[in-house]
């Protein structure tokens, strides 16, 4: 199974955003969401309408760096992971 990462740093707020995302159609939409603010030079804005919202200012998205990859997890380590997830998250 693949899993697509990306991970925007700045050099003075540090990482921005560092997300992993199971789906490469949801990857490939985020990344020409990515894509079209810097070319319309606009903010990065996005809510899942759930839990997970950001705002990058263009001028901040323009000066940092954007990093993606693609990994092979085998279904064994991701289990593992939701897994060791759970545990932690019921210890606190």
């Amino acid at each position: 199974m693949k899993t697509f990462s990306i991970k925007i740093q700045h050099e003075t707020f540090g990482t921005l955003i560092n997300e992993n995302i199971a789906d490469a159609i949801q990857f490939k939409l985020f990344l020409k969401a990515i894509h079209a603010s810097l070319e319309l030079k606009d903010d990065l804005s996005f809510f899942n309408g759930e839990d997970f919202l950001f705002h990058i200012p263009f001028k901040f998205l323009k000066e940092s760096l954007i990093i993606t990859s693609v990994n092979e997890v085998e279904l064994a380590q991701r289990m593992k992971s939701k897994v060791e997830a759970l545990v932690t998250k019921e210890t606190r």
